[in-house]
């Protein structure tokens, strides 16, 4: 039957594929008949990831690197296949501190994770011509920085708002050949939000600024990097998908 939405035939890297947005993406695309390259950090987390992807005779991967390492990002590179898509998961939550309090040190921390890595990874992806044509980068900002501005936030939101404007830039640049994307979750249910240190009143009270009254779900971001990935969305490119709950309105 046919499905526009469908990943077979195509081969898929995963950034932060061992827990979150990045695992559930992992999950989603092997689902969606995709051959996928896990990669992240922990080796025991994506073993644990591989171990529940579908299709397992598609032979999906692991590469491990730690993406703010430059001998371990070029190395993913070198060893990655021709790819049809890249999803670029890999980040790490702010400071919490607000601006008069914010030091350098982590404000350059927060950025490495958050923006110069995955920009890293993308241009070395498309300079080392390892992206197909008609291929699609996919990568994951924040309504932090773009749309919503928290106390407290401000280093995270800037990277992230970075993230969001040089995807713009790549997706004018690599045309025709790839397209590039952006998703801007709201506040996702995964562990680095769960570790925040937001009490549960905080949290409550949070949610119930949102009209659908409930935070998201990771496989909900993950679907819409499915979308970004397929041939649906082949004439989408340079745009901000908002999976937020209508937070943002």
């Amino acid at each position: 039957m046919y499905n526009p939405f469908s990943l077979e035939g195509k081969t898929i890297l995963v950034t932060g594929a061992s827990s979150g947005i990045g695992k559930a993406t992992a999950l989603a695309c092997a689902e969606m008949g995709a051959s996928v390259i896990l990669t992240a950090r922990n080796h025991e987390r994506l073993q644990q990831t591989k171990s529940r992807l579908a299709n397992p005779e598609l032979n999906h991967g692991i590469i491990m690197a730690d993406l703010t390492n430059q001998d371990e990002l070029d190395n993913l590179v070198k060893e990655v296949p021709l790819l049809d898509g890249v999803v670029l998961c890999s980040g790490r939550i702010g400071s919490f501190l607000p601006i008069k309090f914010d030091k350098r040190d982590k404000i350059n921390l927060v950025f490495e994770t958050n923006f110069f890595a995955p920009f890293e990874l993308m241009r070395s992806l498309f300079k080392s011509k390892k992206l197909k044509e008609g291929s699609s980068v996919v990568t994951i900002a924040s309504i932090g920085g773009i749309k919503s501005f928290s106390t407290g936030n401000g280093d995270y939101g800037a990277a992230k708002a970075a993230l969001n404007s040089i995807m713009k830039f790549s997706a004018k640049e690599f045309a025709p050949k790839v397209r590039v994307n952006c998703i801007c979750p709201g506040m996702i249910q995964t562990p680095m939000v769960e570790g925040c240190g937001y009490s549960a009143e905080q949290i409550a009270s949070d949610i119930e600024q949102y009209p659908l009254k409930r935070y998201g779900k990771p496989e909900e971001v993950a679907y819409g990097a499915v979308y970004l990935l397929s041939n649906a969305s082949a004439w989408v490119t340079g745009t901000e998908l908002y999976i937020d709950g209508g937070v943002t309105i």
